[in-house]
């Protein structure tokens, strides 16, 4: 029973790391493919560790898996995020078909 919900948590987790490559693949822009990967990714690593956790039952990987998903919990959208304001200050182009930039309209209420 044990090796079926922990085949099940990794099953499951490998197919939001598989959702998060094909995201980076078919998104338009850089933005979209930034939120796609990290949503994605993070969701589908945290998946995977808690199949390794439920498959090994020791405290000491249980221990291990648990910071490491709370490490990606916090630090994966921060990254985004600078990553993400870093690449609109850089002026890399948001996709064509965008149509509200609430960022540009935040730094031109910020400057009047």
């Amino acid at each position: 029973m044990i090796e079926i919900l922990s085949g099940v948590f990794l099953l499951l987790g490998t197919l939001f790391i598989l959702v998060s490559a094909i995201g980076i693949l078919k998104m338009p822009d850089l933005y979209t493919r930034m939120s796609a990967t990290t949503k994605a990714s993070t969701l589908g690593i945290g998946l995977v560790l808690i199949g390794t956790t439920v498959y090994w039952q020791d405290i000491g990987i249980a221990f291990r898996a648990v910071a490491i998903i709370i490490f990606l919990f916090l630090t994966a959208p921060v990254a985004a995020h600078i990553i993400g304001r870093a690449a609109y200050f850089g002026k890399v182009p948001l996709w064509e078909k965008t149509k509200i930039d609430q960022f540009k309209e935040r730094m031109e209420k910020a400057d009047k």
